[in-house]
């Protein structure tokens, strides 16, 4: 991780206990829901000396620091005087202490991506008894009925999860993947809502180009997002089913599909087998390989735009008093070694 980004509260959190980006493309989708959370924020009055921080849940984690990065040169060239960057390490307990410590150091607005759902409600009631905007990063803040209560900048993940589940059947039917010694593995975070329909897209796609796929060859397997709980994930699956010789995998992120794909060679198995993963940070590591890689495809999501993207909302709004929008979703193309760095770009790198 880039010293510039944790060095300027990494001390704090220890002691006391997400060039400039390119502009987003329009939303493509609005949640009324959001609306009234929207409604509710406090009335902005222009600041000085704005100071935003950038609570991500997993701050290690490439998309993270990308995301961050791009949010914090946003919120530089737009006028703020400070970007914090903090990482919750999956912790609900530091990530709760984060947000106490980013008010009282006084932080002007919050970007957050919460390592768990079920602390929706109390970041929306530490920020409004602050007087402080939040908006949520890459999983929505929400009540118990999924209703949205804070603007949300993230990914359409039913048409990423979609476009997954279309290549890689194509992918199996072009290689002869379909007879009885295949599996498909979906590697799924079904705790976090956010990742539940990238899952439940791809078996939508897998489902309508195999109709009469057996379920005794379909695994979906829960691991919360990081390559080491992937592989472990994926090894126990291998070991499992020794009759199934060549594998289908598909993740709902990069960390999930490399994962996956250490676990395929550790076994033996990655010569017959298919991973598609949806982030394109690690995919690019996979494709520059000569050798090759089991990891053929991912859904390429820019993560400058959701970081972009939020931080010049919360600028905005702190500066021109601008509505935050409720709802904004970037979207995602597939990538594989052939056109990586075409699409990729600078990203490819």
């Amino acid at each position: 991780m880039k010293k510039a980004l944790t060095l300027v509260l990494s001390a704090a959190i220890a002691l006391s206990m997400f060039g400039c980006a390119s502009k987003p493309a329009e939303s493509s989708a609005a949640s009324s829901p959001a609306d009234s959370a929207v409604a509710s924020a406090p009335e902005a009055t222009p600041k000085k000396d704005i100071t935003i921080a950038g609570i991500y849940k997993s701050g290690d984690q490439q998309w993270f620091i990308g995301e961050g990065e791009a949010a914090k040169q946003k919120c530089l060239e737009m006028g703020a005087k400070d970007f914090m960057f903090i990482d919750a390490k999956m912790n609900p307990d530091l990530y709760l202490q984060a947000i106490d410590n980013a008010i009282t150091q006084g932080a002007s607005g919050i970007l957050v991506c919460v390592p768990d759902q079920k602390l929706s409600a109390i970041t929306v009631q530490k920020c409004q008894d602050a007087g402080i905007p939040v908006i949520a990063c890459d999983d929505p803040l929400m009540d118990e009925s999924g209703k949205f209560i804070a603007p949300f900048v993230g990914i359409d993940a039913l048409a990423i999860g979609q476009a997954c589940g279309e290549w890689t059947a194509t992918y199996a039917k072009d290689n002869n993947m379909t007879d009885t010694d295949v599996g498909v593995l979906l590697l799924a975070a079904d705790q976090i809502s956010s990742c539940v329909p990238r899952t439940d897209g791809a078996k939508e796609k897998w489902m309508e180009a195999f109709p009469d796929w057996p379920a005794e060859r379909m695994f979906r397997v829960d691991y919360n997002g990081p390559q080491e709980k992937a592989f472990d994930a994926a090894s126990a699956t291998f070991t499992a089913n020794p009759k199934i010789k060549k594998w289908v995998v598909m993740a709902i992120n990069d960390e999930g599909a490399a994962g996956a794909t250490r676990a395929l060679e550790q076994a033996g198995l990655e010569k017959d087998a298919v991973v598609c993963g949806i982030g394109g940070y690690l995919a690019k590591l996979e494709f520059a390989k000569p050798e090759g890689s089991a990891f053929k495809a991912t859904a390429f999501i820019n993560y400058e735009d959701v970081g972009a993207y939020s931080a010049q909302n919360m600028m905005e709004y702190l500066v021109n008093g601008k509505e935050i929008p409720a709802d904004f979703r970037t979207p995602a193309v597939m990538v594989t070694k052939d056109v990586y760095k075409e699409i990729m770009k600078d990203q490819a790198e």
